[in-house]
């Protein structure tokens, strides 16, 4: 006994020897003037390995005592632990050394301050949902590059159980070298290909965990999957515009069509543009990179049936857009020379002043206008440059340092367009949009159409994975959160933007506006990203085991089956971009001019500093400013939505009336 007590006594001595001869510090490092590319490593002296690290950067994993891609002039700190349990915790802020750094820095508590709003989850917070995320399988991958590798045997039968580093197949690539595939975790085996098959994403099989486990960030962080306040303010706002309207969103599109065909255009009604040049501006301003990239994160994220519910979201929204649109004709402002003014900022202040809410209305309209300029600077600007410019260096690294040539260059063509006003940005958009759309949906229809015999199992899947979704997906509610929030983000129903470019239709039935503008969302979410759903699955690349996910995964989807596709997404995203922009400017002029003033001096003041942001959106990286002005795009659904619902009832009104002149012949057709 003597024995152990000395023995444990010198355990305990050299176990808190070690603990107490652990130092360390942070070795920080600013490499240029760039943002987010600080850089800090810990350096220690007397640690035992293996040492683990654990960073409040949750990028890092906790087995790198190197941490990249800090935000300068930032707090960050990490726990390092060893192997005989001595801790030590290092804090670090790395200083800014550029302007652009320190307006990051500048940004960053803002843009997290206003996101812990639009983001926080209600549902979480009373209780009704666990947010935290998790797995019920984890992928089998490669050791190395996937190129042209065969599975050459299997040496586990498909649905046995294996243990974690049990060898499960041997496969060989194209140069004829072997190498055996190992078990990452313990569970059940799902053979992904057969003996034989060639690898193409990286993938060959699944291992189903006997329970779930949490997923986590590289630092250790368990991930979640919230219920954000914005995305159910948008969607129950939807929900009730549908039921009040009587479902127009179904009922109308009949009659949509007719009135983008011209067949109820009066040529001496009052306006700027035809329903179907207001229809394709404000498309231009929603068909993007959200269609491209943003439904590629949501089916990684979500599985396939986060495609059901954005068709439902897109269906919904329809309805928004209706009231939304309708209001904008109704309260719109026409001047001596014809120039029409309309959108949110009118209808919230003119139409709640009819209600007696004049003041609520004034404020409302004052928030919207202000939201909307920084929209338009940030995400309808910036944000598209910035982007666009990417795309282009990652095709041609050579042109990398020169964005604020590519800046100048889209400026000029963008000033070319829009100091020429709605009439010139609509002659632009209604030849673009319908051909980038065109393009676009030509290719993924060739893609359908080439599968068309697993076209069952597709749909299946979207249907079954909307109802019964894995932990991993977040569950039912979070696979439904999921498509609702892309299809909220990509069409932008609800947020009001949209009916700024209607507000200018020739019309004099502002609910034939309204009933024009319910087939943008349809468009955009039912009919595009759905499209591109449908490629993902198709292809094989929609459950993330390649790694990839927005816009590149897209591209690969679409290159495994036409090699060249990349460059046809290029011209894609750069005209995207482009509408974007040139559409985007007109929804931030008229906000510009309702607070300032509609003169000339006023309108021209706006667009050449509209002109210079997108230099500067190109020319430098923006990280939290670029995340701010795309919370201000949400942000304008908050003022706008409780608007649409005090007026709703008007809208109503006024909607029974004119389909009651459509049905008895009152209401003139033309064609």
């Amino acid at each position: 006994m003597r024995l152990f007590k000395t023995i444990f006594f010198f355990l305990t001595l050299i176990s808190f020897t070690a603990q107490a001869q652990m130092s360390g510090e942070l070795i920080l490092n600013n490499p240029d003037g760039k943002i987010d590319n600080a850089e800090a490593t810990v350096s220690l002296e007397g640690a035992v390995e293996p040492v683990h690290y654990k960073w409040s950067l949750q990028h890092i994993g906790q087995d790198q005592n190197k941490a990249t891609g800090i935000t300068e002039g930032t707090d960050f700190s990490v726990l390092v632990t060893d192997a005989t349990g001595a801790q030590l915790e290092l804090a670090g802020n790395i200083p800014t050394e550029s302007v652009v750094e320190g307006m990051n820095t500048q940004f960053v508590p803002i843009v997290n301050a206003i996101a812990s709003v639009f983001f926080w989850d209600p549902l979480a917070f009373l209780g009704i949902r666990d947010p935290n995320i998790f797995q019920d399988k984890a992928y089998v991958k490669l050791n190395e590059d996937y190129g042209e590798n065969k599975v050459t045997k299997w040496l586990v039968a498909d649905g046995a159980n294996v243990e974690e580093g049990t060898p499960i197949a041997e496969v060989q690539d194209e140069d004829g070298k072997m190498q055996t595939i190992i078990a990452s975790d313990p569970g059940k085996l799902i053979q992904s290909l057969a003996q034989g098959e060639t690898i193409k994403k990286g993938a060959i099989a699944e291992i189903i965990f006997k329970e779930k486990r949490p997923v986590l960030h590289p630092n250790g962080d368990q991930r979640s999957q919230g219920v954000p306040i914005i995305v159910l303010w948008l969607v129950l706002g939807a929900i009730f515009f549908s039921i009040r309207m009587k479902f127009i969103n179904f009922r109308g599109v009949k009659h949509a069509v007719e009135l983008v065909q011209g067949k109820f255009s009066n040529p001496d009604d009052k306006g700027e543009v035809s329903h179907f040049q207001a229809l394709t501006t404000a498309l231009s301003a929603t068909v993007g990179l959200g269609n491209i990239a943003g439904v590629a994160v949501a089916i990684v994220v979500g599985g396939p049936g986060a495609t059901f519910w954005m068709i439902v979201a897109g269906l919904l929204g329809m309805a928004s857009k209706f009231v939304e649109c309708t209001l904008g004709v109704k309260y719109r402002s026409i001047n001596e020379d014809g120039e029409v003014s309309g959108g949110p900022m009118y209808y919230l202040s003119r139409g709640l002043e009819g209600k007696n809410m004049k003041g609520l209305g004034k404020v409302l309209a004052f928030i919207f206008a202000i939201l909307c300029i920084g929209a338009s600077f940030g995400g309808g600007n910036m944000f598209q440059a910035n982007q666009a410019f990417d795309q282009i260096a990652t095709q041609f690294p050579s042109v990398a340092a020169f964005g604020w040539v590519f800046g100048i260059i889209l400026a000029v063509l963008v000033g070319i367009v829009i100091i020429g006003g709605i009439k010139s940005i609509a002659k632009v958009t209604d030849k673009i949009v319908p051909i980038m759309c065109g393009v676009y949906l030509l290719f993924s229809l060739i893609i359908i159409l080439m599968n068309i015999s697993n076209l069952g199992t597709v749909v299946a899947q979207i249907i079954g994975g909307a109802f019964s979704a894995s932990a991993l997906k977040g569950g039912f509610v979070g696979v439904l959160i999921i498509g609702f929030q892309r299809a909220a983000f990509s069409n932008e129903a609800g947020v009001g933007s949209a009916s700024i470019a209607h507000s200018a239709s020739k019309t004099n039935e502002h609910i034939s506006e309204g009933t024009v503008a319910l087939l943008e969302p349809f468009v955009d979410t039912v009919v595009v990203c759905t499209m591109t759903a449908m490629v993902l699955l198709f292809t094989g690349f929609a459950d993330g085991a390649t790694g990839l996910t927005g816009a590149a995964l897209t591209s690969e989807a679409f290159s495994s089956v036409f090699p060249w596709f990349s460059w046809v997404l290029l011209i894609a995203i750069l005209l995207f971009a482009f509408s974007t922009m040139v559409s985007w400017s007109y929804y931030g002029l008229k906000a510009w001019q309702y607070l300032f003033g509609e003169s000339k001096t006023v309108g021209m003041v706006y667009k050449i500093v509209f002109l210079l942001f997108i230099v500067l959106g190109s020319s430098v990286g923006l990280g939290a400013v670029l995340g701010f002005s795309d919370l201000m795009i949400l942000g304008m659904a908050f003022p706008n939505i409780l608007g649409l619902v005090l007026l709703s009832k008007e809208v109503r009104t006024d909607m029974l009336d004119y389909f009651r002149r459509i049905k008895d012949g009152t209401l003139k057709r033309y064609k």
